[in-house]
């Protein structure tokens, strides 16, 4: 029955005529309780003559100004702040039109009270019609949800549980929220936001059961990897959906609301605490400074990029060898509000020519160079664009950054550089031992390496791979069981860059802290089981067997006992070695020669001082 009166008072809303009868029926009742509120309820016979015509009078002139702007063609169910503004302005010109008619005019008296009090009580019956409508819609809606509504718990009744559950109730979601959970014990048996705090973590399986919840939703963006894999933990034999609030970085500048939540991410269980920079140190060194950044279209330049934007520097120069990576930087740079003067440069930087133009027209006083091919396979079947991009386009930039002035240079680095099994490994070494050189060379400038291992997310990486395998419901193939990697959020190792960017005073190896390895095959698992379904059940894990230039565990130094720590806790110093004033020449003598593939590979572990290490 209730649905049914919904039903009709909606309809009702959707004409405009029956709105203006409404109106009019309204406003006549606001005349009469003008003159029965001033008078008696019957109104004494010398003014009936009087409210006859203000009956007739008044809310015509109303319904006039009401129709001549618009108003009647108002879907009030879903009206916003601005119709209802608009209304009022309407009743205003409406009400002033009627009182010119009472004043110029004798054929009608109205007392000033009931004038007063038929005035407002119009207003407030108009408006109160139209919220009405609005509320029905509300309503009307959240019966419809309630039906389709699936049990669920906020795990988490902090500041954006709370939030989360207004927003929820606000907008009459398909949530059925019965509670949250919560680790303080204090909270347990109070009641948040109308939503009660049922108990603490260890008890998520029994409530779950016992109010045969369906969904969970993990309200704790500063909770660590650690904290959430323990929630799913206690969460994958209980047959649940699970969202969660990303992280307190990808929050920021947004609300806490529906939308924020998403499906439980890899990125998310490796979630570490937040790093503590000294950002006035990074600004001092960046702030209205011309910036290059190589490879700016890649994972790594594109968050250089818009992390240094932050610092205010004069101008950012993104050069990258694919137009529609630097196209897409400068949209995102766009979208997030960057006033940061910059232009787009696509060079190559092994390219001596055009780098050499590029650092004559900008002279640029900071370098980070992110450019580089990175991906190991397919590097072994191409060993000379390795040799080509990675070391002799990292002495390019080198050489001509200290030749044009730059202040300092930043070199992105790998762990695979780390004795070296692999073409790209080892061409990134050559770079390192280059950029030593650069420093001896070119002593007016600070050249800085910076090594890292697998940041996640970043193009050709092996979360995509397996997220893709997934998708076509498997196999998904993994070369080992006991492959193990470092992996870092790419956010989290650019912070780490820019402050060690900030703290090198030249010749200096940085190596990032990337705690403790992954293995991939629980890796694979997990995140199977983060698209809801089994390993080796619903989704069946392959193992390749190790390629060319593959390692099972990757290092992040040569030798761990002569590393030093630095002001950081999070960044260690290691000295750059190897230095070989011919390497340049060596790198630009073995390129021209015409050897096989073979050999340029041999060739390319001599150059970096290695024997290539075998898997």
């Amino acid at each position: 029955m209730r649905e049914k009166i919904l039903y009709c008072w909606l309809k009702c809303a959707a004409r405009g005529k029956w709105v203006a009868l409404l109106d009019f029926c309204l406003m006549a009742v606001a005349v009469y309780l003008g003159f029965a509120l001033r008078l008696t309820l019957l109104v004494t016979p010398q003014f009936r003559n009087d409210l006859a015509l203000s009956v007739a009078v008044w809310p015509a002139c109303v319904a006039a100004a009401m129709w001549l702007m618009g108003i009647y063609r108002v879907y009030w169910p879903q009206a916003s702040v601005e119709e209802y503004t608009r209304m009022t302005v309407a009743y205003v010109l409406g009400c002033a039109l009627f009182m010119c008619v009472n004043f110029f005019s004798a054929a009608i008296v109205v007392p000033r009270t009931s004038l007063a009090i038929a005035l407002f009580g119009g207003l407030v019956f108009t408006g109160a019609a139209r919220a009405s409508w609005r509320l029905a819609e509300f309503y009307a809606s959240s019966a419809g949800l309630a039906a389709q509504a699936r049990n669920t718990i906020i795990i988490g009744a902090g500041e954006a549980g709370a939030y989360l559950a207004r927003d929820l109730q606000r907008r009459g979601s398909a949530f059925n929220l019965v509670g949250f959970i919560d680790s303080d014990l204090q909270k347990k048996g109070k009641v948040i936001a109308g939503v009660p705090v049922l108990g603490d973590d260890g008890e998520i399986p029994r409530f779950f059961k016992e109010y045969e919840t369906r969904v969970a939703l993990i309200a704790i963006p500063s909770a660590s990897g650690e904290r959430i894999r323990k929630y799913l933990d206690a969460l994958s034999a209980l047959n649940v959906e699970v969202r969660v609030l990303p992280s307190l970085r990808e929050l920021v500048g947004g609300g806490i609301e529906l939308g924020s939540l998403r499906s439980v991410e890899l990125q998310d269980l490796l979630r570490r605490e937040p790093i503590r920079l000294d950002e006035a140190q990074i600004s001092t060194v960046v702030s209205g400074k011309r910036i290059l950044v190589t490879g700016a279209g890649g994972s790594i330049g594109s968050e250089i990029c818009v992390q240094l934007a932050g610092h205010r520097p004069a101008e950012l120069l993104a050069l990258g060898h694919g137009e529609h990576s630097i196209y897409n930087l400068f949209q995102h740079l766009d979208d997030i509000g960057c006033a940061v003067p910059r232009r787009p440069i696509i060079a190559d930087i092994a390219d001596e020519t055009a780098m050499d133009r590029v650092f004559a027209e900008y002279r640029p006083e900071m370098v980070f160079h992110a450019g580089a091919h990175k991906h190991v396979p397919l590097m072994e079947e191409n060993p000379r664009e390795a040799l080509r991009v990675n070391a002799l386009g990292t002495w390019t930039v080198a050489d001509l950054a200290g030749a044009y002035g730059a202040e300092r240079m930043i070199m992105i680095s790998t762990d695979k550089a780390v004795r070296p099994s692999s073409v790209m490994g080892a061409t990134k070494r050559i770079a390192e031992r280059l950029l030593l050189s650069a420093q001896g060379d070119r002593p007016g400038a600070r050249y800085i390496a910076v090594r890292f291992g697998n940041v996640l997310g970043s193009r050709g990486s092996v979360v995509p791979l397996f997220e893709r395998q997934i998708m076509k419901g498997g196999p998904v193939t993994v070369t080992h069981p006991d492959m193990r990697r470092y992996f870092m959020l790419i956010p989290e190792a650019v912070n780490l860059v820019l402050q060690a960017a900030s703290m090198g005073r030249g010749g200096e190896l940085y190596v990032l802290d990337m705690g403790e390895p992954v293995n991939i095959a629980e890796m694979a698992e997990t995140l199977i089981r983060l698209h809801g379904r089994e390993p080796h059940v619903d989704v069946k894990i392959e193992y390749t067997g190790l390629r060319r230039g593959e390692k099972l565990f990757e290092e992040l130094f040569y030798d761990p006992l002569h590393v030093d720590g630095t002001s950081h806790e999070k960044i260690f110093l290691s000295k750059l070695d190897g230095e070989n004033s011919h390497l340049a020449d060596d790198v630009k003598n073995m390129l021209r020669l015409n050897i096989s593939a073979g050999d340029l590979r041999e060739g390319i572990f001599s150059l970096a001082g290695e024997t290539r290490q075998r898997p």
